[in-house]
């Protein structure tokens, strides 16, 4: 551990739950890096990953977002593509897109998106872009006819979440120059997507633990509800 790390982890009592508030303030002076940091909330969850019906994805558009802009691929129908580009997409391309990324595994964007009519050949690439999170799904809003609509909104900055194999949700609420209120609007509003979308079918404790963290900064544990 760095010194600098462990300056940090120093101003922190590791067996205390700190409210958001404090959280907030605290991530944001413990962050010592030369760069604009980002502020990561991590969730475990209770929830069995091994079913199916537990799995807990959503999309949501924070109200404060700043940041670098997501690279977005369309896989749309030739008649389309221009109006795709039009949109804002980055990456634009039908059958044959979907075939270099099989062949290639090259992945340049941060998002898919695709058109209803695409998906049966956007599936031969289910392998390469499956593990990566990036198969469009109409769960997380990226499949859909309206094309101006869903690549403006990636674009601004929606984002997806999704638990990990673990039963944890990372996902990043804001950077560290960004003023405390905004931040903790963006949490109050994750959190509130969070529990909109959790399993009919999970029992027991939902929100178990959460952490705040910033880039290459310590982990502080907060109060959740």
């Amino acid at each position: 551990m760095s010194k600098r790390l462990k300056e940090a982890e120093a101003q922190i009592e590791q067996d205390k739950l700190y409210p958001i508030e404090e959280a907030i303030k605290l991530a944001k002076e413990t962050s010592t890096v030369k760069f604009d940091a980002s502020l990561e909330l991590h969730i475990r969850l209770g929830i069995d990953v091994s079913k199916t019906d537990q799995i807990v994805r959503g999309t949501i558009a924070l109200p404060h977002m700043k940041g670098e802009s997501k690279r977005v691929a369309a896989f749309v129908e030739d008649d389309k593509q221009d109006l795709a580009k039009k949109a804002g997409a980055d990456l634009v391309g039908g059958e044959e897109l979907v075939t270099e990324i099989v062949q290639k595994g090259k992945i340049d964007f941060d998002v898919a998106v695709a058109t209803p009519g695409m998906m049966p050949k956007v599936a031969k690439a289910a392998k390469v872009l499956g593990p990566k999170g990036l198969m469009p799904n109409p769960k997380t809003d990226t499949v859909s006819d309206d094309l101006e609509k869903m690549i403006k909104e990636q674009k601004a900055g929606k984002l997806n979440f999704r638990n990990d194999n673990g039963a944890n949700l990372h996902v990043k609420i804001g950077k560290v120059s960004q003023a405390e209120t905004e931040i903790q609007a963006n949490y109050d509003a994750l959190l509130a997507a969070v529990k909109k979308v959790k399993p009919a079918t999970s029992k027991g404790i939902y929100l178990k633990a959460a952490y705040l963290t910033t880039s290459m900064g310590p982990s502080i544990k907060i109060e959740i509800e």
